[in-house]
């Protein structure tokens, strides 16, 4: 059970990504969300998106604020056979995930500030766990439903899980385009990644139901089933020491019916001693052609499994104590920008972009860790792969314009460490995605947009876990942007992403009971609204 909270401190930060690569944010902006694509931004959002694009606007101060609320929804469907249930469900919500872009445009030079949740911004609530919290528990019942020729009869279990995680990589930008000539522009930038991530949760109160009643698991193994294993093993040295005179004294050749009818042993003694050995297992046939020699190995055998199976029943009680986990990693890290735009001819403008590998180590505060898994200040590598953007918009008409875009993540070149299966999560190539939208003036100071993003991983079946499973995906968007006066604008959009489902077929390396599917589901919704402002300029 202890490695199910440290695969969720790993993993849990990556859960609440809502679009890009596999632990980058692309959605920046407000107007991303109403058209999908803005690699070729010469708006406010070129800050992020293509800041060698800043160098389009008109000279002035410029500034804007935007928030998102996203919601996203998984549904795990586990085939593993030992659940009491099959269908677990989260929730990773971000009410607020706020962005803001500020700009000072001249004539040569434009200096920008953007700041936005790079990677994150939400948290995920498990309320009853995941299949993988449950193994662990579930595996018990099968091996205690064997100790009913002792007189417990385990047939169910029960628990009480919860984990929530919390994340945020904050991206704070800054950075200075110059202007090379009316067709070349060029960036240069920095970005500052401070990280947080939160875990609390808990497995508690397990329990099992012995003989009808459902009782603390750990308490019922360490109070009544180890004790009861040691008593047999006690019971089962003494007869193993009963026989040792008959075997002294030359008759450990003996069967126990010859024995008894040596005189060596009375008919109640018989009894007791076949009754030992018919709770070890072995048949009435087997019995009557055993040796008194073979009797005691028996018995001292069986005294020796029952004191191992009674240490180990005092093992696994201590494994099914509560635990809570109350931790926070913090670390940061540098993202260098650069940043090319190009206007080959009129109406069309081409975006250019490539962030450099984020080296980045959370180390842990850990309050609260019965796991033992989030040793206080420890570290772990958290790195953000490297992505290169580029984008076109073509202005096909003077109220019509298209932009599509493409991003590819450098996955590759990036160490994801190992899934909860001990596996190394591997990737088979770099993630994309590619995007097109389009914006259409309606009538004066009104424009309604369109936009279509297809995202492909290369994440393999070593990558995903029920903690951490993405799939290729389509997303949709629309919105408006409003100009109620000159230097204003409002922008409003919304989106729906459609993941395709990922099943996986698994095979439980610790339990002997053969391969099994899991198969994975997931939906975002997100709402934005975003006010620009001019302050005008020379």
């Amino acid at each position: 059970m202890k490695k199910l909270f440290a695969t969720a401190g790993f993993l849990i930060c990556f859960g609440v990504v809502y679009a890009g690569g596999l632990l980058t944010n692309g959605n920046q902006s407000a107007q991303y969300i109403r058209m999908l694509s803005r690699n070729a931004s010469t708006t406010y959002d070129a800050v992020y998106f293509n800041p060698a694009g800043l160098m389009k606007m008109d000279n002035g101060f410029y500034i804007s604020v935007q928030n998102q609320t996203l919601v996203q929804t998984k549904t795990i469907l586990s085939g593993y056979p030992l659940l009491n249930n099959s269908t677990y469900e989260g929730e990773v919500k971000a009410p607020v995930f706020p962005t803001a872009f500020a700009i000072y445009k001249m004539d040569k030079f434009a200096f920008s500030l953007g700041l936005g949740p790079n990677s994150g911004g939400g948290s995920a609530e498990y309320k009853t766990g995941l299949p993988s919290f449950e193994k662990s528990i579930s595996k018990l019942v099968p091996g205690l439903a064997g100790l009913s020729k002792l007189g417990q009869n385990v047939t169910k279990y029960s628990s009480d899980i919860y984990f929530n995680g919390e994340s945020v990589f904050w991206g704070i930008q800054a950075g200075v385009s110059y202007k090379v000539n009316e067709k070349v522009s060029v960036y240069g930038g920095l970005r500052y990644v401070p990280a947080t991530n939160k875990y609390n949760g808990y497995i508690k109160n397990i329990q099992v139901m012995a003989n009808g009643t459902f009782k603390n698991a750990a308490s019922y193994l360490n109070n009544d089933v180890s004790p009861l294993m040691k008593n047999l093993a006690n019971q089962q040295t003494a007869a193993a020491s009963s026989v040792q005179p008959i075997i002294s004294a030359g008759a450990g050749a003996y069967t126990l019916a010859q024995l008894q009818g040596a005189g060596y042993i009375s008919a109640a003694q018989r009894s007791q001693l076949e009754g030992g050995l018919t709770s070890l297992g072995l048949t009435s046939a087997q019995i009557g052609a055993m040796s008194v020699t073979a009797v005691q190995a028996a018995f001292t055998s069986g005294a020796a499994t029952l004191n191992g199976q009674a240490a180990a029943m005092t093992a696994t009680a201590a494994s099914l104590a509560d635990k809570n986990v109350d931790v926070k990693q913090t670390g940061t890290g540098y993202t260098p920008i650069l940043g090319v735009n190009l206007s080959p001819v009129e109406g069309l403008n081409i975006g250019i972009k490539y962030e450099f590998k984020t080296k980045l180590t959370l180390t842990n505060s850990s309050k609260v860790d019965d796991t033992g898994m989030f040793p206080d200040k420890a570290e772990t590598s958290s790195d953000i792969p490297a992505i290169f953007s580029i984008g076109a918009d073509y202005r096909l008409t003077p109220k019509l314009n298209v932009m599509v875009s493409y991003n590819n993540y450098n996955d590759k070149g990036v160490d994801w460490g190992n899934n909860i299966y001990k596996e190394a999560r591997t990737i088979s190539h770099n993630g994309f995605d590619f995007a097109i939208g389009a914006q259409r003036e309606i009538f004066k100071g009104v424009a309604i947009s369109l936009g279509y993003l297809r995202t492909e991983n290369g994440v393999t079946e070593q990558y995903l876990s029920d903690f951490s499973f993405y799939s290729n995906s389509d997303t949709y968007g629309g919105g408006f942007e409003l100009k109620p006066m000159k230097n204003l604008v409002i922008d409003l959009g919304a989106l729906y992403t459609h993941y395709d489902n990922a099943p996986k077929l698994f095979k439980d390396a610790d339990a002997t009971i053969g391969n099994y599917v899991e198969e994975y589901k997931k939906h975002n919704i997100g709402f934005s609204i975003g006010l620009g402002y001019h302050f005008g300029g020379k």
